[in-house]
């Protein structure tokens, strides 16, 4: 009997002993560890976007950029005022000549001494605007004669400017071959880039000018 109740105490007591062991192995297991989210974390710029807002998608058309334009400088009046005084700025260094500011046809040492070159000389492709001014005048005016002498000069004065052109093309680019042998330079390139400048009124070229008339230019 007593082996029966001894064993049948140890068989009653059993069942208690599992139950603890049982809560004290979840308790480990729940401090120890740490449940999954479900989901992916969030990189840094999916959480910075959802902080700032969703961004607008890019205008389609033009209407739509300009509008957005007008409505970003009314609520920033000052952004006007800036715009333009960088623009203000990037012009005035261009038109000193600053290598940061100049359009990539401009840049390089052997532009700006073609355009010394071309400074320094009256040419007669100067009045190539003048002369366009000229024709329009010509036309407006109801008298044929007026109109045909009008027309046989402007005729002549563009088959002399085309020969000065071509004559100091050539010239302009024999010298800067001399000036800078190691440079590459194609002289086409260099006779149109000089003619179009020559054809240029003398205040509106940019870059200004840095010589003057009759200026030597070494």
């Amino acid at each position: 009997m007593r082996f029966l109740r001894r064993n049948g105490t140890a068989t009653e007591d059993t069942p208690d002993a599992e139950a603890a062991e049982g809560a004290e192995s979840v308790e480990s297991h729940n401090r120890g560890y740490t449940p999954g989210k479900g989901r992916a974390t969030p990189s840094r710029r999916e959480a910075e976007g959802k902080r700032r807002g969703p961004i607008a998608p890019p205008p389609r058309t033009t209407r739509e950029a300009m509008k957005r334009n007008k409505e970003l400088r009314k609520s920033n009046p000052q952004s006007k005022e800036e715009a333009r005084a960088k623009r203000q700025e990037r012009q005035a260094r261009m038109a000193a000549g600053d290598e940061r500011y100049l359009l990539p046809r401009d840049k390089g040492p052997v532009k700006a001494y073609v355009r010394d070159l071309v400074d320094s000389r009256r040419n007669l492709l100067g009045l190539f605007m003048p002369l366009a001014v000229l024709v329009f005048i010509a036309l407006l005016v109801p008298y044929p004669a007026i109109q045909q002498y009008a027309t046989l000069l402007c005729t002549l004065l563009l088959l002399g400017m085309v020969v000065e052109g071509f004559m100091s093309g050539r010239r302009i680019a024999k010298l800067a071959r001399e000036k800078f042998p190691k440079e590459t330079i194609n002289g086409r390139s260099i006779g149109w880039y000089a003619f179009v400048r020559a054809s240029q009124v003398r205040k509106l070229r940019m870059p200004k000018p840095r010589v003057k008339p009759g200026d030597a230019v070494n």
